[in-house]
């Protein structure tokens, strides 16, 4: 079975820009979404993935990932996709031995960027560079999945 640990994190400042080493366009389409799992396609320029994953709380989650054919990809979200869709624009930045992953999102959840990392197990520590902010691992309002039901730019904070 395949695990994912995962941390989630806002942004202090624009600061990482500079550290990005690769950018990826996506978009996601959820097939299902529900308490305590959700299946989705996924757009990453010029590759296409179906991804299960559990929708546990907290940074331990099941997730299972599979490329498959861009054609087969965008007929789902023609086709079969719920919608609406997340847009964001990855970055990836090299940190030591691990990378973390920018997600800037776009459209309805414009203007939200959170930083994840995923780590080798539940007790690794890494360093924070300084425009790391506050975790929300935790915070469900920030899984893609909440997302699409939430959008950012209708949170009342």
């Amino acid at each position: 079975m395949a695990f994912e640990i995962e941390r989630k994190f806002l942004l202090r400042n624009d600061n990482w820009r500079s550290e990005v080493i690769r950018t990826i366009e996506m978009r996601q389409g959820y097939l299902s979404r529900g308490i305590g799992r959700s299946i989705r396609v996924r757009l990453e320029d010029h590759q296409a993935f179906i991804n299960i994953k559990s929708s546990r709380n907290g940074i331990h989650r099941h997730e299972f990932e599979y490329e498959i054919p861009y054609s087969d990809a965008e007929e789902i979200f023609e086709e079969v996709a719920l919608r609406p869709f997340i847009e964001k624009r990855r970055h990836i930045i090299e940190h030591g031995d691990l990378h973390f992953e920018v997600d800037e999102f776009f459209g309805d959840n414009a203007g939200l960027i959170v930083a994840e990392i995923e780590l080798p197990d539940i007790e690794h520590d890494f360093d924070h560079p300084e425009w790391l902010g506050k975790e929300v691992s935790s915070d469900q309002r920030y899984y893609n999945t909440s997302l699409v039901e939430s959008p950012y730019n209708q949170w009342k904070e």
